[in-house]
């Protein structure tokens, strides 16, 4: 049996979970990013954040482990629990009086700002180790830092008493993040599909990803 299993087990090639976790994080982005432009109702990105930017996310994080791919694993792991924390949170509020007393008057605002920067922080260094991925992938985490930043500044403003118009800026350049993560997801599916490459992502801007650290062979 041994035997067995030692010859088979080089046969059987996981998928690539990447357009899975960056088609998850899109769909989410573009949602939450259309309520903070201000054209999507609020709540309505709640589901999504726990089910497909949260869960699925977070499932695509897991199977990166299997890959061998830590920045992917990383990357898609974190944000999954980025929208798993963000959509029990507003949960929270919206059920629990005692909980949403916390975060009354400026207290919400605040508590988003400071929960992006720290978001903002981990992007940082994600940005630069994406530059040894390729340049689809670089592209979203520079759209998504200029987000992070933006809806920052924009919650601080608010917590101080100021006009949402940043927090609105902030959700169109969101969008933009989502745009640019669909397009790597769906370059990722077709790609998968093809025997060479179909959709254009570009190289590692740095270097090259060390053999060990790459994802499994296919």
């Amino acid at each position: 049996m041994a035997a067995l299993d030692a010859e088979t087990a080089p046969s059987w090639m996981p998928a690539d979970p990447a357009p899975l976790g960056l088609g998850a994080f899109a769909l989410t982005t573009f949602i939450l990013s259309g309520h903070n432009a201000s054209f999507i109702p609020d709540l309505i990105w709640v589901g999504p954040a726990l089910f497909y930017g949260g869960v699925v996310q977070l499932l695509a994080g897991m199977w990166e482990f299997r890959n061998r791919n830590v920045f992917g694993a990383t990357a898609f792991s974190t944000y999954g629990g980025f929208w798993l924390s963000l959509g029990v949170v507003v949960m929270l509020a919206s059920l629990s009086t005692h909980f949403a007393a916390a975060f009354a008057g400026a207290n919400l605002p605040n508590a988003v700002a400071w929960f992006l920067v720290a978001f903002a922080i981990f992007n940082t260094y994600m940005l630069l180790w994406s530059t040894r991925v390729n340049l689809a992938v670089f592209g979203v985490f520079l759209t998504l830092e200029v987000t992070e930043i933006v809806l920052a500044i924009g919650f601080f403003r608010e917590a101080h008493g100021f006009s949402p118009y940043v927090t609105h800026i902030g959700g169109w350049i969101g969008i933009a993040t989502a745009a640019v993560a669909w397009y790597t997801s769906a370059a990722g599916v077709v790609n998968g599909m093809a025997a060479r490459p179909v959709v254009p992502v570009g190289g590692p801007l740095w270097g090259r990803v060390p053999r060990l650290a790459e994802p499994a062979a296919r």
